[in-house]
């Protein structure tokens, strides 16, 4: 396990374009916390992001996991240019004239999946504990580790949808044509959502239950937005007289949904592999 992603970590740092948008990836991760110094200043109003609460255990959790979620398309870049790579640089070929087996190679992508899912994790997680401590009205031990299931829900999404983006890499072989086809893959979703709640099932659950099983539709569910959860924007909602029946927690649906998928995406990656010539 070892040798497998050693290999892959250096294929990836030997590579200037992976090497910079993994860096661009973790540094854009950090610049979450200048959000708290973001004031606004309208007319005698004057008001700091942080004072919002968007720092306040146990939302902070929320909060950083969804913006964080946000940018792993700089990673998705990085994951569909490693499968395009060992095309145009014939490694796959290599590698596999050195022994290691169609099986093991794709064991190695997703070994290096879960690294790069686990470290963003950590990061956001130890970021999140010093944004918390640094600006939360609520230190207490066990507000500060409650709702901890974000974190465990950011890990998983970012898995599945890298998976899906090596399954798309293997299937592709470009790199642009892959995220061309995330792309259309997202409007075909959105299309279909549409057309399931407005045309065919306009009232009801029915629609949600079906969308819920579409992969992308399910990582979004596993970590739904944070803002209306804010007491500034709870109290408006209350003076307009909108009710929020908004459940936020994550939903163990979702964590299975998305881990049907992951499994999914690595077999089809592995079928393709083993039934294409190369």
């Amino acid at each position: 396990m070892k040798r497998l992603l050693s290999i892959e970590l250096q294929k990836i740092w030997l590579n200037k374009a992976s090497r910079v948008l993994t860096l661009t990836y973790f540094i854009l991760l950090s610049f979450i916390a200048l959000i708290a110094s973001i004031k606004f200043n309208i007319g005698n109003i004057h008001f700091q992001v942080a004072e919002m609460g968007i720092f306040n255990f146990p939302y902070i959790w929320h909060f950083n996991t969804y913006i964080a979620a946000i940018l792993k398309l700089f990673l998705a870049i990085v994951i569909v240019s490693m499968m395009a790579n060992e095309y145009s640089y014939g490694t796959l070929k290599q590698n596999l004239i050195d022994g290691l087996s169609k099986k093991e190679f794709i064991l190695s992508k997703f070994v290096t999946i879960v690294l790069f899912s686990l470290c963003s994790t950590v990061f956001v997680f130890v970021m999140s504990l010093i944004l918390g401590y640094s600006f939360s009205s609520y230190t207490e031990i066990g507000i500060v580790f409650s709702d901890l299931e974000y974190v465990l829900a950011f890990f998983i999404k970012l898995v599945g949808f890298f998976s899906f983006c090596l399954f798309l890499g293997i299937l592709v072989k470009r790199s642009a044509f892959a995220l061309g086809f995330l792309l259309v893959w997202n409007i075909i979703e959105a299309i279909a959502k549409g057309i399931l709640n407005f045309r065919l099932f306009p009232e009801g659950k029915m629609a949600s239950y079906i969308t819920q099983f579409f992969p992308l539709e399910a990582m979004s569910n596993l970590i739904l937005e944070p803002f209306s959860r804010l007491s500034l924007i709870k109290s408006i909602g209350d003076q307009m007289g909108v009710e929020n029946l908004k459940d936020y927690s994550v939903p163990f649906s979702a964590i299975a949904i998305v881990l049907c998928w992951t499994i999914i995406f690595l077999f089809l990656s592995y079928k393709i592999l083993k039934n294409r010539d190369l």
